[in-house]
């Protein structure tokens, strides 16, 4: 069976979209009854500019416990192709925290929904081998004993949160449980060898299984969508100038955090001058030479500084470039001018400034 490979945005979008698709998928992975799911507004977000590496996703899921109670909590799923920067992560789970409308109850026990945080990424974390990952949060006294009286607690969870990483690259095809089955539509050890748009997926696996079929019918939809692939070739155009460009980004941050090194490196060499200035006063002919040393010392750290300026201003017009590179590359792929500039978050006039 030839279906279309969920990682890219555009297919994993229309996959989610549907309702009873996502009550699965979400259900397997929080290993919970989830009843109803709801996207929230301002769902989507892949297209600005300090976040183009992550998609995310938040639900409002209705979860049924074993007892029969139904309550409501938040996901927040992000997806990313490429290796990305922590801070992205946070930032989107900052805004989570903010938001008024994750708000329950009245003025006076007003309290945060529940969340769950997801990730699926397309790249590996370090050296760890589990391909899914439960972060989960406990309570303990001072002496380190696990708290349960009183807990769950609306306050406690509001402002706390369990996580659920999923390393995409460790999925390897072995399915021993309902988790893996669901999962096993994400597993790129089947993309087909000449197209990586599209996942060779044995249809025995999922024989019997009711819960899979509207999954598999829907990427075998998107396959044969003409516009579906149009819009993964853009995707694939605009990831790799996208990781070009972020390569370029961390060589040069890179530089930039061995030069603030070596700086923090020579200010305390400088303040231990100072110190030992301090303790040998009566020698004046020795501090004076000490003193000078440090005044060749804070111009070459002068020197260094204006020399990071330098290569600040350097990143910047090496960015202007960048996006000027990725407004061509999308103008061949066949996009329009609107279409380029809502993709790279950009001013018309500045798209048609560069392709005119």
């Amino acid at each position: 069976m030839i279906v279309a490979n969920p990682i890219y945005d555009i297919v994993f979008k229309y996959l989610m979209e549907d309702e009873r698709i996502a009550r699965t998928i979400l259900s397997a992975l929080l290993k919970k009854d989830i009843v109803k799911v709801e996207i929230r507004p301002h769902e989507y977000a892949n297209v600005q500019r300090d976040a183009i590496s992550v998609f995310r996703i938040d639900f409002g899921a209705t979860v049924r416990e074993a007892d029969g109670k139904e309550h409501l909590i938040l996901i927040e799923l992000q997806k990313t192709w490429l290796e990305t920067e922590t801070l992205r992560f946070r930032q989107y789970l900052g805004v989570q925290y903010q938001s008024k409308n994750n708000m329950v109850g009245n003025s006076k026990d007003a309290h945060a929904l529940p969340m769950v945080a997801v990730y699926l990424l397309g790249h590996k974390v370090g050296d760890i081998e589990e391909p899914v990952l439960y972060v989960q949060h406990q309570s303990y006294d001072y002496n380190g004993n696990v708290v349960t009286k009183g807990l769950p607690n609306p306050f406690v969870d509001s402002l706390t949160h369990n996580s659920i990483i999923v390393q995409i690259p460790r999925l390897h095809g072995q399915i021993n449980n309902r988790l893996d089955k669901v999962l096993s539509i994400f597993d790129q050890t089947r993309i087909n060898k000449n197209n990586s748009q599209v996942l060779m997926l044995d249809d025995h696996l999922y024989d019997n299984d009711e819960e899979m079929k509207p999954i598999l019918h829907r990427l075998l939809m998107a396959a044969s969508d003409a516009d579906m692939r149009m819009d993964m070739n853009v995707e694939d155009e605009y990831y790799s100038v996208i990781e070009s460009r972020d390569t370029e980004i961390m060589i040069k941050l890179k530089k930039i955090a061995e030069q603030r090194a070596r700086i923090k490196e020579k200010d305390a060499r400088i303040r231990e001058k100072d110190a030992q200035l301090e303790e040998k006063d009566e020698q004046l002919e020795e501090k004076d030479a000490q003193l000078e040393e440090k005044d060749a010392q804070i111009e070459e750290k002068d020197a260094q500084l204006e020399e990071k300026d330098a290569m600040l201003k350097e990143k910047d017009i090496q960015m202007e470039e960048v996006v000027r590179n990725s407004i061509l590359a999308l103008h061949r792929s066949g996009l329009t001018v609107w279409q380029i500039a809502k993709s790279l978050g950009v001013d018309v006039e500045v798209v048609k400034s560069v392709v005119k």
